[in-house]
């Protein structure tokens, strides 16, 4: 199982499951079946996207366990009915739910993602508001998991949320996304490590390239200085010694194992040696 031959970085695209891959990742006529058995021998992670929608039935995590080779991770998103419907409130059964599916991965079990939309004014007044809610989530939250939590209001970073998190030792998900600033600029003003690991989510334009595409089977943005910007920073964050977690959307640039063998090909060319 091929890793991405840099100590502590493992890399990986969120879901395995696009059939545009389908003879330019998978080989030709592979069935959607052995998609997962298939994306393992490329990487040793991914982030699961499909829990977002539902905790997954036992027997299909231990379908993942089974299909995929020792070391394999993987990442997974808390389901929406907690973060986007019932926003942290009375959703005790359903971490439960989640949380003892994914038990079953074992040792595949990797980080636990909270991902949180854009709130509007009318859902949290304040930044504090959703600090309020979000400190009592945290503190039931059983700590025999590792979690990170990405927020989308650029607005909401600031020491008293980083602290937050750093009590509980969550990682603040890193985004390329346009509602961001620039991750440089972040590491600049703060120190963005909260937990015990970094996790990096290349999102890109969602509405803009799909106004380019419906097929996720070729690079179709140019990612070369954004992946230039990237690099010395999580380059930095290694050098912390902290494992850094990074998964490839689609929709960042239009194919996502496209996506990480282009950055494979700028890491290597930054870090040669000049002549």
């Amino acid at each position: 199982m091929p890793t991405s031959n840099i100590p502590n970085l493992r890399l990986g695209t969120s879901s395995w499951s696009s059939e545009d891959w389908v003879g330019v990742f998978y080989p030709p006529g592979t069935p959607a079946a052995s998609f997962l058995g298939e994306y393992s021998q490329h990487f040793d992670t991914v982030e699961v996207d499909s829990t977002y929608y539902r905790s997954p039935a036992p027997s299909m995590v231990k379908n993942w366990r089974e299909r995929t080779p020792s070391g394999f991770l993987f990442a997974a998103k808390f389901p929406g009915a907690i973060t986007h419907e019932k926003v942290l409130v009375d959703c005790e059964d359903d971490v439960a739910e989640f949380l003892g599916a994914m038990d079953l991965l074992g040792d595949k079990q990797g980080p636990l993602l909270m991902q949180f939309p854009y709130f509007n004014k009318k859902a949290f007044a304040r930044p504090e508001e959703f600090l309020a809610r979000l400190k009592p989530f945290l503190e039931k939250l059983p700590g025999d998991h590792s979690y990170a939590l990405e927020v989308r209001n650029k607005g909401w970073i600031s020491e008293q949320f980083l602290d937050l998190l750093r009590n509980h030792k969550i990682a603040l998900a890193l985004i390329d996304h346009p509602w961001m600033p620039p991750v440089q600029q972040l590491l600049q003003k703060f120190d963005m490590v909260t937990g015990g690991f970094t996790y990096i989510r290349f999102l890109g334009d969602r509405k803009g390239i799909e106004e380019k595409t419906e097929h996720w089977d070729r690079i179709l943005v140019d990612r070369k200085s954004e992946m230039e910007a990237w690099i010395p920073e999580i380059r930095r964050l290694l050098a912390r010694r902290l494992t850094v977690y990074a998964y490839f959307n689609n929709h960042y640039a239009g194919f996502a194992p496209g996506s990480i063998a282009l950055f494979r090909e700028v890491w290597e060319r930054l870090n040669a040696p000049q002549p």
